[in-house]
């Protein structure tokens, strides 16, 4: 029973984590729209910064002294954190192949754009090189994890297999000596001419 259930949870392990390249696929895509549309911000930013002569670090510390400054300060400080981290991700899983982008999951953490992505996901049958990996991946995965939690939850409910005894060593049964048969002289038949004492 255990080995049942641990194929099928192989085969669901299979099917979902299948997905993942085209999942990662879709990730990236959106990745790279919001990218675009950081660096539309950012730049503009920067060149307000230059055209009145400042840095973007001189132009962040002139945005406080009231609380919209200061709000507007702040949503900016996060927009060009954002927009680093967002574009390093970028940069590290284009460039990779795609079994290479197997082992990038954590570049793709950013909270919205998983959601955004998850929400529009649609999945796709795996034909790729990476989409086979994936599947083979899930399918040991789901068929080794859950058979190993299936046979810890039964051992306590499994009868100990106690050791067969070992046969005593069978004595062998001698038979008695041959004896010749001892012949009562006075009970012999007499033959003719025989005296006896």
């Amino acid at each position: 029973m255990i080995r049942v259930f641990s194929l099928c949870a192989g085969l669901c392990g299979a099917g979902v984590l299948s997905q993942y390249p085209e999942f990662a696929q879709q990730y990236v895509q959106r990745l790279a729209g919001q990218v675009d549309a950081l660096d539309v911000i950012v730049a503009d930013f920067d060149q307000s910064a230059l055209d009145a002569g400042l840095t973007r670090s001189q132009a962040l510390a002139q945005l406080s002294g009231t609380a919209f400054l200061d709000a507007r300060q702040a949503d900016m400080q996060t927009t060009f954190a954002r927009h680093t981290a967002l574009t390093t991700a970028l940069s590290q899983l284009r460039s990779a192949t795609e079994m290479e982008r197997l082992a990038l999951f954590h570049r793709m953490n950013d909270a919205e754009i998983l959601r955004n992505t998850w929400a529009d996901f649609a999945p796709a049958v795996p034909m790729t090189t990476a989409g086979l990996t994936s599947a083979a991946a899930g399918f040991l995965g789901g068929w080794a994890g859950l058979g190993a939690i299936l046979s810890l939850l039964a051992l306590p409910f499994r009868r100990r297999r106690t050791k067969p005894a070992k046969p005593d060593q069978v004595s062998i049964r001698r038979d008695p000596p041959i004896r010749r048969p001892h012949q009562n002289v006075s009970q012999a038949p007499r033959l003719m001419g025989e005296t006896r004492p």
